[in-house]
């Protein structure tokens, strides 16, 4: 009996947490399984190939709203080609409308719906020696033998104690992102979320966490994304962990956490404030500041917390953040959504993700979406078109802006000419609402640019702005774009080279005897100047109050953790000369 599960990523780098859980559960109750993950970006044909070479039994497929089109066609098209296949969908994309699926999914034979472990394997156990019948296997919508559907009972919520870790041979994750959960459900309520439909919040044995947390570490793998919807929901349990995860920091290993900023208390601080740059990375989802959204969508928040707790950690200077924002929520127009905007980014977190309010099956949000006048897309990802406050058109305009903030806010490339640019405007949104009507106006925006292009853009929105500082931002774009990129070939943009010949040489060789450049002594000259760069600025572009003008040596082996910008040392008067 083959029974054959089969995850569809989203990327590569992705994997599929659920079902590598699925497996493993059953497997330890002596359930022998097949696994094969595939990405989105695959042609269906190579998958429905692969598939079909592998001829299973039974076939089950893990559904999100990223995938479920592709398992839709595929499932239809292996029907025809595998037909005594009995093929199985689960997971969130199909757990909450299971009858309709199957009304339009005729090649489907059944819908695990919610919490899988357990259901899957007494599904496996029913196509290996038939027990329990079907009638007997809670969490199943199926066709019985009359072609009905029928719907049992939901399953019983499981101790995630007794769920065995996925993991065993980490080679297959190189280069992947690695999943990992310590709890499931919420205690929050938030009407857009299906987490605030699990009420019953559990929490895996610490000692087992531990356990596990050590086997990354020991492995040293790149970065473990914990799935926890609210990890610090449980204060005890959260700061176990991180001091776990600061006592056995092995150098390498990133930990990301969903938290919320403001139940952080001073001992959770005294920790985070310890921890090795690079270590842990934190998402905070705000999503908005509007006072009466907040309550429309049953989500507690106090931002005057949030904007406490945030400014904190960035003092600190150890620990990337990430903070959320959703356009098209109850009672948010445009106006409000800039105002949460401009809240957000005064706390200057690392990145900020502007997302747009999908509707997903089950969730409050959806049940209630006439009332709001709230009108989406059919197709995933069901992602809001309008509603009673704000237009189609209007979410537009805030596409554009999500598309520059990505590029010259997240990005990282783009720091020092970002702070200059924001001083030149009363709020932060009219820069990048600014710089998408230049994209729309000069018709850039029908047009895929490199990175080194996106420099040049932005110089000629500045100059078409500030035509009088073209000089100091052409200073700072150069800034920019070597703390980041150890280019050889200078871009036409950037102001001629200096110093040039002999002067630089004897520049470099006086740089060199520096104790802070020590990390450079087994090297040549030419392997010094080969693996830095020297760039003169004319304008204090560092702010060090020298407005004379100075020489920066950019050290590429020592980079910010955070922004992965190298260091830089200011040549003195005396190096010069």
């Amino acid at each position: 009996m083959e029974i054959l599960l089969a995850a569809v990523n989203a990327k590569y780098i992705h994997s599929n947490l659920a079902v590598y859980s699925l497996k493993s559960y059953a497997a330890s109750h002596g359930n022998n399984v097949s696994m094969q993950e595939y990405t989105i970006n695959q042609r269906m044909e190579e998958i429905m190939g692969d598939i079909y070479g592998r001829k299973p039994d039974v076939l089950c497929f893990s559904c999100y709203i990223w995938n479920i089109s592709l398992v839709q066609e595929l499932v239809c098209e292996l029907h025809k080609v595998l037909p005594q296949t009995r093929i199985w969908l689960g997971g969130p994309e199909v757990s909450f409308d299971a009858s309709a699926v199957l009304e339009k999914c005729p090649g489907v034979k059944g819908i695990m719906r919610g919490e899988g472990e357990e259901t899957f394997r007494k599904l496996v156990c029913h196509y290996e020696n038939r027990e329990p019948a079907f009638e007997n296997i809670a969490g199943i919508t199926y066709r019985n033998s009359q072609g009905q559907i029928v719907e049992n009972p939901p399953g019983k919520l499981l101790d995630l104690s007794k769920i065995p870790f996925p993991y065993k041979d980490l080679r297959e994750f190189e280069h992947r992102i690695i999943y990992y959960e310590t709890s499931r459900g919420c205690p929050f309520s938030c009407s857009y979320c299906l987490s605030s439909i699990d009420k019953k919040l559990r929490f895996r044995s610490l000692d087992l966490v531990k356990k596990e947390l050590n086997f990354f570490l020991e492995n040293k793998v790149s970065q473990v994304k914990f799935v926890d919807r609210t990890f610090n929901c449980r204060r005890e349990h959260a700061r176990a962990v991180w001091e776990y995860l600061l006592e056995r920091d092995n150098g390498v290993t990133n930990f990301h956490f969903e938290i919320a900023a403001d139940l952080l208390e001073e001992e959770d601080f005294r920790i985070l404030s310890r921890m090795r740059p690079g270590l842990v990375q934190l998402e905070i989802g705000v999503q908005t500041t509007n006072e009466i959204t907040l309550k429309e969508i049953r989500r507690k928040m106090d931002f005057s917390r949030v904007a406490e707790a945030t400014k904190r950690i960035e003092q600190q200077g150890n620990i990337h953040q990430h903070l959320d924002l959703i356009a098209g929520l109850p009672f948010e127009d445009f106006d409000s959504f800039r105002k949460s905007f401009d809240d957000v980014y005064a706390l200057h977190p690392q990145q900020l993700q502007l997302g747009f309010l999908k509707v997903l099956k089950g969730s409050w949000m959806w049940e209630n979406k006439e009332a709001y006048g709230l009108v989406y897309q059919n197709r995933e990802p069901y992602e809001v078109l309008f509603t009673k406050w704000i237009s189609y058109g209007e979410l537009l305009k805030l596409k554009q802006v999500e598309e520059m903030v990505e590029i010259y806010y997240n990005s990282g490339q783009f720091v020092h000419t970002m702070k200059a640019l924001e001083k030149r405007y009363s709020a932060c949104f009219e820069l990048y609402e600014g710089l998408g009507d230049f994209y729309v106006r000069t018709g850039r925006n029908k047009v895929s640019h490199s990175r080194a292009e996106r420099y040049e853009i932005l110089l000629k929105f500045v100059t078409d702005r500030f035509p009088k500082e073209e000089d100091l931002f052409r200073e700072l774009l150069t800034l920019d774009y070597y703390l980041r990129e150890n280019a050889k070939s200078r871009p036409a943009w950037a102001k001629e080279m200096e110093p040039a010949g002999a002067e630089k040489r004897e520049i470099y060789r006086r740089m060199a005897q520096k104790d802070e450049l020590s990390h450079y002594r087994q090297c040549d000259q030419r392997q010094f100047q080969r693996m830095t760069h020297l760039e003169s600025f004319r304008h204090d572009v560092l702010g060090t109050g020298n407005n004379g003008g100075y020489m920066v040596l950019f050290d590429y082996l020592r980079r910010d953790p955070l922004y992965g910008a190298a260091k830089c040392h200011i040549v003195t008067r005396e190096e010069k000369e």
